[in-house]
């Protein structure tokens, strides 16, 4: 089975890559940064270059993890926002219909309940997919944390990777909680609906329990004798809502407690560290 991943150099694309290219045959695509020697650039703004490589490939799967994943630069630069997570989306979209693919597409919990444009750019990426046509599957993950090929993104892992080895200072905000994802959960779950053939669905993929980011911070920090230091960003104005994951049990994926992926992530920083 042929898989296709674009952002494979990303924080996120890059795990699925290096997870699912053990099982299948992946191809990926990157935009600046060529973690991998056999990537194809690509640029999913362009709609004739997306048209190209996909008609190429014809790959059976694409999984669609290129966007801009933060909702403060997309605060900042609106349109540019707009055309990478939207466009981008529906351009891909568009070419996996011409030639019948599956897509399975990494959109956010930010797209449940839109109130900032990066969420409303994954919200309407979804509408689209759902629209489309296509076998789809749709993955909602929160604030993801978890290892990656990819550490210098500046994601919330890689955060913690630079408090560990560059002494970083260890500040983290205790007001927002939310429900985090492991990224090999992630993974395990786009592995499991390739290989069972599961089609049309919109999973949220979490942990049940609600954390703040300092909760996360000093639960893995402390494995490494660092003492996090708290702070009130005074972001809970929004009320804390707790997502459904009733998706994970009906559909009878993976499934993990806050406590095992911490252990999880722990024991991933520790290998990487082995490994500088």
């Amino acid at each position: 089975m042929g898989i296709l991943i674009t952002g494979a150099s990303s924080y996120v694309g890059a795990r699925i890559y290096s997870d699912l290219g053990n099982k299948f045959d992946v191809r990926g695509t990157y935009l600046k940064n060529k973690l991998f020697q056999e990537l194809e650039q690509l640029d999913i703004t362009k709609k004739e270059s997306v048209d190209k490589i996909i008609g190429i490939l014809k790959p059976d799967v694409i999984i669609h993890t290129a966007a801009i994943p933060s909702a403060s630069w997309c605060e900042k630069n609106p349109d540019l926002a707009k055309q990478i997570n939207i466009q981008g989306t529906k351009n891909v979209i568009n070419a996996a219909k011409d030639i019948g693919a599956k897509v399975i597409y990494i959109s956010s919990f930010a797209a449940i309940h839109p109130s900032s444009l990066y969420g409303k750019t994954k919200f309407d990426s979804e509408e689209y997919v759902k629209q489309s046509g296509l076998n789809f599957v749709i993955f909602r993950p929160s604030l993801i944390i978890g290892q990656s090929p990819n550490t210098t993104n500046d994601r919330p892992h890689n955060r913690l990777l630079k408090n560990i080895t560059e002494k970083t200072r260890p500040v983290y905000d205790t007001s927002w909680k939310f429900q985090p994802t492991w990224l090999g959960h992630l993974s395990e779950c786009i592995d499991s609906v390739i290989e069972r053939g599961i089609k049309n669905e919109i999973i949220p993929l979490a942990v049940p329990e609600l954390k703040s980011r300092y909760d996360i911070a000093k639960d893995i920090l402390s494995n490494f004798n660092i003492i996090t230091i708290p702070e009130d960003k005074k972001k809970n104005q929004i009320p804390v809502l707790r997502e459904e994951l009733s998706k994970l049990t009906d559909l009878n994926l993976p499934q993990y407690s806050y406590e095992e992926i911490i252990i999880k992530v722990v024991n991933e920083i520790k290998d990487y560290l082995k490994t500088r």
